[in-house]
């Protein structure tokens, strides 16, 4: 049996996203969606309506006044940032409680790595808004591992010492990384195709052909986010973790560090997220 089967297996019993996010999906792909359109998608859930507005008005967006509802965080924030929002509120209802896991350090890396995905992307000349839901969803499969397997996942973090070194570690250990497990969950979800790719080359950026620009701007993304986290700067943590792939693409470091958010704003809304 191959190593990612249980978690294939576990991920088609994971209960389907909300209707809600099945429609923000598909409004990546139009240009017609208006904001009042999707302020009302939004307020078909109460609970998804109440925890959106939180978001809305956390840290990260500063809103000049207090945002009460959808109509006002639709016209306060705009679309696209409306539709991130909705998206990270729906992924986050989606798991069950695990038993031990620090689902706020969770969430504050995943909101980290979506936060961070997008100026990568621009520079790659890859889509920032599917970048931005990648960087939510790269993680997920972790979550399904822990569901799985959470004597083994632990044993992996214990090993987890370097930067960027759980990847290898789940591969070396379990046969299988996190980034493949999450391609599988984006499949069940019905997630865009170009998301289960970038998940899948993400585990191995340099050895996935054709090469995938948004799974290298994941990966990246996702070095950025725990360095940051542990207070390493950016650009030396992308020269120790992943010096061939910065070298690769070419990504001027300087560049990069003037354009990535701000830390503390990019981990802001997992208070919200967790409420």
């Amino acid at each position: 049996m191959p190593a990612i089967a249980p978690f294939v297996e576990r991920a088609t019993a994971m209960p389907a996203m909300p209707e809600v996010a099945h429609k923000l999906l598909q409004s990546f792909d139009r240009d017609d969606v208006s904001l009042t359109e999707l302020a009302a998608l939004v307020g078909r859930d109460q609970a998804l309506s109440a925890k959106v507005l939180r978001l809305a008005n956390s840290a990260r967006y500063s809103p000049a006044r207090s945002v009460a509802s959808l109509p006002d965080a639709a016209a306060a924030l705009g679309m696209r940032t409306l539709r991130d929002l909705t998206l990270s509120a729906c992924m986050a209802g989606a798991f069950p409680d695990i038993p031990g896991f620090d689902r706020k350090a969770f969430w504050r890396g995943t909101m980290a790595v979506a936060a961070y995905a997008q100026p990568l992307a621009r520079y790659l000349d890859a889509d920032e808004d599917t970048a931005y839901l990648g960087g939510l969803m790269l993680r997920t499969g972790q979550l399904l591992m822990l569901l799985v397997e959470p004597q083994r996942m632990a044993e992996v973090a214990t090993h987890c010492t370097e930067l960027d070194s759980r990847i290898g570690q789940e591969q070396a250990r379990m046969g299988v990384s996190h980034p493949l497990v999450s391609a599988e969950l984006a499949r069940h979800w019905r997630f865009p195709t170009t998301l289960v790719q970038a998940f899948n080359a993400a585990a191995d950026p340099m050895e996935v052909k054709p090469f995938c620009r948004l799974g290298a701007a994941l990966r990246l993304a996702s070095v950025i986010a725990d360095a940051r986290e542990a207070g390493v700067p950016a650009a030396d943590a992308l020269m120790q973790a992943q010096a061939g792939l910065v070298n690769l693409l070419q990504i001027d470091l300087a560049w990069l560090e003037g354009h990535l958010p701000d830390h503390r704003l990019a981990v802001a809304d997992a208070d919200a997220l967790m409420q």
